[in-house]
C-alpha cells in the first residue's frame, strides 16, 4: 500500500502567516520555515511580535476566514485521494486550520496546538513531538506503507528524505539549492506527473 504525505501551507494553501503579515503591516510576520529552519526559533519570533503588538488568536482567525485554498489545490487533493490515502503532516495548529479543511473536503491533518488566555492572546504552542513530519513517515512506514511525500520548505525536509519519495512543490530557489535531491514541480498538472512517476503502481 501507498500513503501520500504533504505539506499544507505552500502546498494546498497560503501561507497564513504571511497573509496575516500583509493584513497587519507587519513584515517581520512575514517570515516562514522557508526562511528560518528553526522552526522553535521561528515561532518564539512570531509570538514574541504577537505580544508586542497585542495581536491575539481572534485576530489571526479572522484572517483565515476570508482565505481560500491555493488555485487548484481542492482539484489536485480530490485527484490524489482517489488512488493513495492522503494524510496531511503540518507545522500549523488546529486552532488555524479548521476552515481551511472544510474547503478541503476534511482530509487527515496532523499538527500542533496553540495555548491562549482568556483575553485569547497566544501564550504558548504545543508541538506533537520533534520533527513531527519525519516520525509520521517512520510510522506510517513502520505500518508497512509505502510513503510518497511533498512539500515546499526546510521543515519538510526531514519527511522528504524519510520518505521511499520526495517531491519539492514551489519551494523557493535557496531550497532548491541545498536539497538538488528531490524533484521540483511548479503547478498542480506536474504535482500529478510527479506522484504518478513516484508509485510503484499504474495510476
Amino acid at each position: 500500500m501507498e500513503i501520500a504525505c504533504l505539506d499544507l501551507e505552500g502546498v494546498l494553501i497560503p501561507e497564513i502567516w504571511i497573509n496575516f503579515a500583509e493584513r497587519t503591516g507587519i513584515d517581520e510576520l512575514r517570515a516562514t520555515t522557508r526562511d528560518i529552519p528553526d522552526y522553535d526559533v521561528l515561532m518564539t519570533q512570531r509570538l514574541a511580535i504577537l505580544r508586542q503588538h497585542k495581536l491575539g488568536l481572534p485576530d489571526i482567525q479572522q484572517v483565515i476566514d476570508g482565505m481560500g485554498p491555493l488555485d487548484g489545490a481542492r482539484e489536485f487533493l480530490d485527484w490524489l485521494r482517489e488512488r493513495f490515502q492522503v494524510v496531511i503532516l503540518s507545522d500549523t495548529f488546529y486552532e488555524f486550520a479548521a476552515p481551511m479543511m472544510r474547503q478541503l473536503g476534511h482530509p487527515t491533518l496532523l499538527c500542533h496546538k496553540l495555548e491562549t488566555d482568556e483575553q485569547g492572546m497566544v501564550v504558548n504552542y504545543h508541538i506533537r513531538q520533534k520533527d513531527p513530519k519525519r516520525h509520521a513517515v517512520l510510522a506510517l512506514k513502520g505500518l508497512n506503507f509505502r510513503t510518497i511525500a511533498a512539500g515546499d520548505s526546510y521543515n519538510d525536509t526531514t519527511m522528504l528524505s524519510e520518505a521511499d519519495r520526495g517531491i519539492l512543490f514551489r519551494p523557493p530557489q535557496n531550497v532548491i539549492d541545498e536539497f538538488p535531491q528531490f524533484p521540483v514541480v511548479k503547478d498542480y498538472q506536474a504535482f500529478r506527473e510527479a506522484f504518478r512517476e513516484a508509485s510503484i503502481r499504474d495510476i
